[in-house]
């Protein structure tokens, strides 16, 4: 069996699914239809802001109306959506309106996957009809050894959409594993995904609990689980298995979505890093306000290079500016690096030689 190796230790046989092929280069918008789900599984590393919640969010802007889904769509130029949750099937209208309203404004092209822990052929053919385009099944953990009792058979029969099923590859569970996969192969599905196992600030303590350890002191992922799906990539099953690494998810899909995040909403001031942050010249606190004028009248920095944040109340300077004139400043002021996407979530920050006295609020 040939594998395919990818970036950062991820690898597939045969061929990657459509959802993943545009995942690769971040051209998949991640819609969280809810963070409301049934199942409870131990390994679930949903944020608190989301797991148990009815929020929708699109990336890292929450969403209000349709308008916001749509324009981070644009913002990251998505050919194609993956529908998360949760479970999505918790809200099973909502997620039928958010794939219609997809299709029909950014055109039928655009590909829509969903991942539903829920077996319901109803619901199944209810997102068929509303356009979707690929299918992943997370099936709970204690059925993996014994799925053919769940139904999922029956459930896909006829189905004209991709369907796959996604799972962790929990470490200790190797025959669970391979039983699923077999499974799968048997009954026809389209492929198996196989996720690394991550920690995260809401599963920790239960992966823990069953002695699963990190791998090492940098990484969020597990010890072990990128030894198992490397087995199954090996069981030369007919069904194609794609292993998914915690770094591929960071340093390729994140990193790229970021970076055509970037490229959308940097200002004419910002400097766009080689990992798709923002450099930004920030003057903060109770004289920012009074910075442009200063600017514009005493140091001849022209209005294009910089911008009032109401927001955050801070005026926004090309940094290679500031970083000019900052001994000369009679404030505070910094060069902050920050990620593009709607949480504006700070990566790290310099304070620049300044604060002199003169200027109050």
């Amino acid at each position: 069996m040939k594998i395919v190796e990818m970036e950062a230790g991820s690898a597939y046989t045969k061929r990657l699914p459509r959802g993943c092929v545009l995942c690769r280069p971040g051209s998949k918008l991640v819609l969280l239809a809810t963070g409301r789900c049934s199942t409870g599984c131990f390994y679930c590393p949903l944020s608190k802001k989301k797991r148990g919640r009815d929020v929708v969010y699109a990336d890292e802007l929450k969403v209000n109306e349709n308008a916001d889904i749509l324009l981070e769509a644009s913002l990251i130029k998505a050919k194609g959506t993956g529908i998360t949750g949760g479970d999505p099937l918790c809200e099973l209208d909502r997620v039928l309106r958010f794939i219609r309203l997809l299709k029909k404004e950014l055109g039928p092209q655009h590909h829509v996957h969903l991942y539903t822990s829920s077996i319901d052929r109803k619901a199944y053919l209810r997102l068929q009809r509303a356009g979707l385009d690929e299918l992943r099944i997370h099936p709970e953990l204690k059925h993996w050894k014994r799925m053919e009792r769940t139904g999922l058979e029956e459930a896909v029969h006829g189905l004209r959409m991709k369907i796959g099923i996604e799972v962790p590859s929990i470490p200790g569970e190797e025959g669970a594993t391979e039983a699923l996969i077999r499974y799968v192969e048997r009954i026809g599905l389209d492929f198996v995904n196989l996720n690394e196992l991550e920690f995260s600030e809401t599963n920790c303590k239960r992966l823990e609990g069953r002695g699963i350890e990190a791998k090492d002191d940098i990484s969020a992922a597990a010890k072990g689980s990128e030894e198992l799906a490397s087995k199954m990539l090996r069981l030369g099953v007919r069904i194609p298995i794609h292993y998914c690494s915690s770094a591929f998810k960071d340093s390729v899909q994140l990193k790229n979505r970021i970076m055509r995040r970037a490229k959308s909403v940097a200002r004419e001031g910002d400097v766009i890093t080689e990992e798709g942050t923002l450099l930004k010249g920030v003057v903060e606190g109770r004289s920012a306000s009074k910075a442009k004028k200063l600017f514009a009248e005493n140091y001849d920095v022209p209005e294009r290079l910089m911008h009032w944040d109401a927001e955050k109340r801070r005026l926004e300077v090309a940094p290679w500016v500031l970083q000019e004139i900052s001994s000369q400043l009679p404030f505070d002021s910094y060069i902050v690096e920050e990620y593009p996407t709607a949480d504006r979530l700070e990566v790290e920050r310099e304070r620049l030689k300044g604060g002199k006295k003169g200027m109050q609020g």
